[in-house]
């Protein structure tokens, strides 16, 4: 699997942006994705070496609309963990 394949996107939410500050990047990944697949993913996109990597299952959210019941789909999240000096720009 290629790197743009393995991730999808970078998560931006409240938390996500939070953590910023401690170079803690969040990605939506692909649900076959596992740790060294993602660590090589963010080398070969970023040109940047993870020190760590957590990888997430997001539950399936059951969601009210108009009033019926609906899901929203879940998948899978990896945090990545970089070095002090080490930084990602997203365009």
């Amino acid at each position: 699997m290629t790197a743009i394949q393995t991730i999808k996107n970078p998560r931006i939410t409240e938390k996500a942006t939070n953590m910023l500050e401690q170079n803690v990047y969040t990605f939506d990944v692909t649900p076959s994705a596992n740790k060294t697949e993602v660590k090589k993913a963010v080398f070969g996109l970023y040109k940047v070496k993870p020190v760590k990597v957590n990888i997430l299952t997001v539950p399936d959210k059951k969601t009210l609309l108009r009033g019926k019941v609906s899901m929203k789909d879940g998948g899978k999240k990896a945090v990545v963990y970089l070095k002090k000096g080490d930084k990602i720009e997203f365009v």
